[in-house]
């Protein structure tokens, strides 16, 4: 796999773990279980990541176009 493909496996992985930490936290006050503070905390791990490799995806199709030399709003 080449390094478009590794990223791209690894931003759906993050928000994998991203959405099931915010839907047990949601779940847990559905609940009436009040969490632990830390718990608040932990869907702020994989979000650095998770903006890194989305800027990276959104910003792949235009990168490969200036490379190419076509401009953005050309058609192909």
């Amino acid at each position: 796999m080449n390094w478009n493909m590794w990223i791209r496996q690894i931003h759906r992985w993050l928000s994998i773990i991203f959405t099931t930490v915010v839907a047990a936290i949601f779940i847990s006050l559905g609940v009436g279980v009040e969490p632990a503070y830390w718990v608040y905390l932990m869907p702020l791990i994989p979000l650095p990541l998770l903006m890194l490799s989305g800027l990276y995806l959104f910003a792949l199709p235009y990168a490969t176009r200036w490379r190419s030399g076509r401009r953005v709003g050309e058609e192909a």
